[in-house]
């Protein structure tokens, strides 16, 4: 270890990097990759679009009734009333001719000759005479041809993350694959030399944190290499970043602080750029963020909640970023907070809450295991609530957002 390093583990941080800049710090050391597909619409839920998208058939593609009732010409229905009735031929099948109507149902086609619908309430049978209580104007009740979508028509811009409602109206207008941009891949390497797959020893653990943001990427729309434990040793670390560096984005778990163990900030400073180490919020302070040949790398901390919350504030965005799919506002409800909570002032602070109801509506329950090595303080809460920075503490009864992070995309 070089004096320099030396000095840095003897000092700690004695700067934080507000959540905001550090943010910003890693946008600019992420480049959103080109690598294209073309996939079918099944498989196209939750993809960015890499190419514009326009209708290719019009919606409907026919006159269509918009309500159930007879099918007419208007004209036919000119003055009716319900002391004067209009009196029309009903018709079985076939074109429509003067003075007739066709039984239609909402969808139905519409027979050729007819211009409007008179609503089945508007009417009644008596054998093949329909009577019509109420005039109709031409086009009334009816579903013109592309009315909905026309053939030609600009839907979607490249970027644009498809939902299942984007699916359906793509089919619709018979479009049936669609370019999409590859999923971001993102290499998760945890490491730890007391960090055991399985059946720890004492001053072991079980490996937790590549398990769970793993799974994080895959659910926020990423591919990832989950990969085995990486000892705390240097050259060995070397290997295990630059194995990775054909990945979107590399994040590591363990190792990002200023202990005399770790060394992943070291070694990324060595083989590249650290732009980020150490951020202004609670717990988790000891993230950090950087870059090797334009690969952007998150170090994030060991104590798995800590983890868990560096994950969802840099790696969430980082592999969005990579992946051309939009950062979106993580889902919030507004709930009383049934207890105080505490934070340091200048420091954003993350901290845990189950919701539940009672009959003035939600409550916010503070998780008081609330360590950031406690991973039951964040697995059996349901959300957090976000203590901004300016902010010295939330008293008990206050109304607060609760941000649920993990039913985010």
């Amino acid at each position: 270890m070089n004096d320099a390093v030396d000095d840095r583990h003897r000092a700690g941080f004695k700067h934080r990097t507000r959540v905001a800049d550090a943010v910003e710090a890693l946008r600019a050391v992420v480049t959103p990759h080109d690598r294209t597909e073309r996939v079918p619409l099944a498989a196209a839920d939750g993809r960015a679009l890499a190419e514009p998208v326009t209708a290719t058939r019009d919606v409907p593609h026919y006159r269509r009734a918009a309500m159930d009732g007879f099918a007419v010409r208007a004209r036919d229905t000119f003055g009716a009333s319900r002391r004067s009735p209009e009196i029309v031929e009903r018709v079985r099948d076939g074109d429509l001719p003067p003075s007739g109507a066709v039984r239609v149902h909402t969808g139905s086609a519409l027979p050729d000759g007819a211009d409007a619908v008179v609503k089945i309430e508007d009417t009644a049978e008596y054998g093949d005479e329909i009577e019509v209580f109420d005039a109709v104007a031409e086009g009334e009740n009816v579903g013109q041809v592309g009315e909905d979508v026309a053939t030609g028509r600009h839907l979607y811009d490249p970027g644009h993350r498809l939902r299942p409602s984007d699916l359906g109206l793509l089919k619709s207008v018979d479009v049936r694959e669609v370019a999409v941009y590859e999923l971001p891949d993102v290499a998760v390497v945890p490491t730890g030399e007391e960090v055991v797959k399985s059946e720890p020893g004492p001053g072991e653990v079980v490996e937790t944190n590549g398990l769970t943001v793993t799974r994080l990427v895959e659910r926020w729309g990423g591919t990832a290499r989950y990969r085995d434990v990486v000892t705390d040793d240097h050259g060995v670390l070397r290997e295990a970043i630059e194995r990775d560096l054909d990945a979107d984005v590399v994040v590591t778990t363990g190792g990002s602080s200023v202990g005399a163990r770790d060394l992943v900030p070291d070694v990324v400073s060595e083989l590249g750029e650290v732009v980020v180490h150490g951020v202004a919020l609670k717990p988790g302070h000891p993230v950090a963020l950087g870059a090797v040949e334009d690969t952007p790398v998150v170090m994030l901390p060991g104590y798995p909640v800590a983890c868990i919350i560096n994950a969802v504030q840099f790696l969430r965005p980082a592999l969005k970023w990579a992946g051309h799919l939009p950062v979106e506002d993580l889902p919030t409800t507004e709930a009383r907070l049934a207890g105080k909570l505490v934070s340091e002032p200048g420091v954003r602070t993350f901290a845990r809450v189950t919701l539940r109801a009672d009959d003035d509506g939600s409550v916010a329950e503070p998780v008081r295991s609330s360590g950031s090595g406690i991973l039951s303080s964040v697995a059996l809460s349901d959300s957090w609530v976000v203590v901004p920075e300016a902010t010295e503490g939330i008293a008990a009864g206050e109304t607060v957002s609760v941000e649920r992070w993990e039913w985010s995309p």
